[in-house]
């Protein structure tokens, strides 16, 4: 009998559509599952009728973090798998959208900090638990921090504690907490809110928050300026500032 697939993908209004898909190990990052999403977000992100890419899990779960019975998922240094797709996620050219359907321990915390917008069931539950089998959360510390700042990453780095969903949108690593059955109609609504954007904006918008956010003010400014130069003088805001005038949809936005 065929081995089931570890992910799934889905191109379906506008979006691509991840699914972590191995519930009996609650999607933990084993090799072949960190290798088949490698695969799948590369297909997403070039994939031109999606505006947007949505990460989400099949089960009761999101993501376990590390399979620690996979002898091949090598979780640290700067050749891991998961050092790839948190930075394909984090840098991508499009937005990467965390449907947070279940638990997220771990490293799979590490692909919610990763993703622009994220969206959890309440009834999800996160942990940092790395310190309780003799480890330290450093790969996905690089996302994690950004979101959580020192102040709270701290506490919950070296308590290893679990905590609900609703204390993971007040610390900032996700931005809106729904009912299960809601979870869907949620994500939709980002989708939709996304695709009115101009694809070459909302490029440059992703790209604008990863470097101001690293940047010396002075460098900051100077980028920014460049940035909006360059902007303006494209078709994409002709055609934004055309539509504005004339009282209808740009060309890219969604014909619903």
């Amino acid at each position: 009998m065929a081995s089931r697939h570890p992910t799934k993908y889905e191109l379906r209004d506008g979006a691509a559509w991840i699914a972590l898909d191995s519930p009996a190990n609650r999607n933990a990052l084993s090799a072949e599952l960190m290798g088949a999403l490698t695969a799948h977000l590369d297909a997403a992100m070039a994939e031109e009728a999606a505006r947007c890419v949505v990460l989400t899990g099949t089960g009761s779960a999101f993501c376990a973090g590390a399979d620690l019975k996979s002898r091949g998922a090598a979780m640290g240094g700067a050749s891991s798998p998961l050092v790839g797709i948190l930075e394909r996620i984090w840098n991508g050219p499009k937005p990467v959208i965390a449907a947070v359907n279940g638990h997220a321990f771990g490293g799979g915390i590490g692909l919610v900090a990763a993703c622009d917008i994220a969206v959890a069931v309440d009834t999800a539950t996160f942990a940092f638990s790395e310190v309780r089998v003799g480890v330290v959360p450093a790969t996905i510390s690089v996302v994690v921090i950004p979101k959580l700042g020192v102040h709270q990453a701290m506490r919950l780095f070296l308590t290893g504690e679990r905590f609900d969903a609703a204390a993971a949108r007040d610390y900032g690593l996700v931005h809106r907490v729904v009912a299960g059955d809601a979870l869907q109609r949620a994500v939709q609504q980002e989708i939709d809110a996304i695709s009115l954007g101009g694809p070459r904006a909302l490029r440059a918008a992703k790209q604008l928050v990863r470097s101001v956010a690293r940047l010396p003010e002075d460098e900051a400014f100077r980028h920014a300026a460049a940035l909006i130069r360059e902007l303006f003088a494209s078709e994409e805001a002709a055609e934004g500032a055309a539509a504005f005038a004339e009282k209808r949809p740009p060309r890219w936005a969604p014909r619903r």
